[in-house]
């Protein structure tokens, strides 16, 4: 995971990141703009890199980069060829080897309010993949349902609720792998998983950076409206996952999927559950009862989890 963060930069900018690299686990993100110091964030606090390369609390001796050089790195990881990631590039955003994903901004070319590309990139946020295998083992036991004795155990349909940068994602994408290779609790089974923005498995050049379990099955850079019945159709998972529901066009889609007995495991942007059933759009879903357990996600690794009546364990 060093080897492919450093990969991302040219020589001798390289040289600058080793020692971040060297702290990839706890490295979230690098954010470069022209002309201004470039910010790394470590465990959620920010730092600067200096001309040698050494992490640094000082805004002073932090380094910046110019055009050229911005220009140079933004080639560098389109290997030269900034035409063959036209259509990656207008999505705002690049998915590596790795699985990190950089996000772009600069001058939007659009024809008739479509985005065709985007040219003078002049912003990047480097966005550090990150895997914790067994972080999901808590929560195992609570969404498998009882009483299925044929080796191959359902799950309730279970949403994932925490505010940004908790680790909702990490948490979901542990799940499928679980759920897909199998545990203590059940046999493997099919999953499918809708990744809108190449973030839960990462996805280079179509295959997935991240463990995602051997009977996973991955529909990259697809809209989850579009894509959640295709993969019903096209590969019939027996769970379906997705992350960020944030729409009622998501949520009609996602109860197209539950009636078609395919269970469900989502995440949602929040802070509680009650602030979840304030939530307009999600109202018919939660009175319907369609999902069986909730976890929620603090600080500080707490995780809370609760059925459909609002109990929690």
């Amino acid at each position: 995971m060093e080897e492919t963060l450093l990969q991302l930069f040219p020589m001798p900018i390289r040289k600058l990141f080793e020692e971040a690299a060297g702290r990839i686990r706890d490295l979230r993100e690098i954010r470069i703009r022209i002309d201004r110091p470039v910010l790394l964030y470590i465990k959620n606090e920010e730092c600067y890199i200096n001309g040698l390369g050494q992490l640094i609390p000082d805004l002073d001796k932090a380094v910046s980069f110019t055009r050229e050089e911005m220009e140079e790195i933004i080639s560098y990881i389109c290997k030269y060829s900034p035409y063959a990631y036209k259509e990656q590039l207008k999505q705002g955003f690049l998915t590596v080897a790795g699985g990190h994903r950089i996000g772009v901004a600069g001058e939007i070319v659009a024809e008739e309010d479509e985005i065709q590309s985007i040219k003078n990139i002049r912003f990047l946020n480097i966005r550090i993949s990150h895997e914790i295998l067994g972080v999901s083992r808590p929560v195992l036991p609570f969404i498998y349902k009882k009483g299925e004795p044929s080796g191959i155990r359902g799950i309730y349909n279970t949403m994932i609720i925490s505010p940004p940068g908790i680790g909702k994602t990490t948490l979901l994408r542990d799940l499928i792998r679980e759920i897909s290779d199998g545990n203590q609790w059940s046999k493997g089974q099919t999953v499918g998983v809708v990744d809108e923005r190449s973030e839960i498995a990462g996805s280079f050049l179509g295959k997935p950076q991240n463990a995602i379990g051997m009977r996973t099955d991955v529909m990259d850079r697809c809209p989850k409206v579009r894509g959640m019945m295709m993969l019903i159709r096209s590969m019939a998972p027996r769970v379906l996952a997705i992350d960020e529901l944030g729409t009622i066009e998501d949520v009609r889609a996602l109860k197209k999927v539950i009636h078609c007995g395919c269970q469900v495991l989502v995440t949602i942007h929040g802070d509680s559950l009650e602030e979840i059933y304030q939530k307009a759009f999600l109202r018919e879903l939660l009175s319907e009862e369609s999902f069986r357990r909730f976890v929620v996600l603090k600080k500080e690794h707490v995780i809370q989890i609760y059925d459909e009546k609002g109990r929690s364990w």
